[in-house]
């Protein structure tokens, strides 16, 4: 294994520090045995997460075993960045339901007219009553 940390910049898979740790699992699948001892340097000297150093050094095993990396592209976008939206919004006046004004403390049957509570009551009373 080589001893050299690589820059961010040289490292084989474009964003490695923004990559959660399940997606790395299956991109270092696309790597060969170089561009992984590089990642491995890398994460061992800058975070050095546990889980994705055991899994880097479970394919680093199998690599080494005879295993050939896989023929995914590790530059492709995955469901970690999912793409941009088309853009533009499919709501319109056509799709929209009636403007709903509820009433402000009025009756709710008779939107025009206040509510009364009885004796202290600000609702005009008809004369005589």
């Amino acid at each position: 294994m080589t001893n050299s940390v690589p820059a961010h910049d040289e490292l084989p898979l474009p964003d490695y520090d923004h990559l959660p740790a399940g997606a790395l699992e299956h991109r270092i699948r696309t790597l060969d045995l170089a561009a992984l001892e590089q990642l491995i340097a890398y994460e061992e000297a800058h975070a050095a997460r546990l889980p994705v150093l055991n899994g880097m050094r479970h394919r680093l095993e199998q690599l080494q075993a005879g295993a050939e990396p896989s023929g995914g592209d590790p530059l492709a976008t995955a469901a970690e960045a999912p793409p941009a939206a088309a853009g533009g919004s499919p709501v319109s006046g056509a799709t929209t339901g009636p403007v709903v004004n509820p009433p402000t403390g009025g009756d709710p049957t008779n939107p025009t007219q206040p509510r009364g509570s009885g004796a202290g009551s600000t609702q005009s009373r008809p004369y005589g009553t």
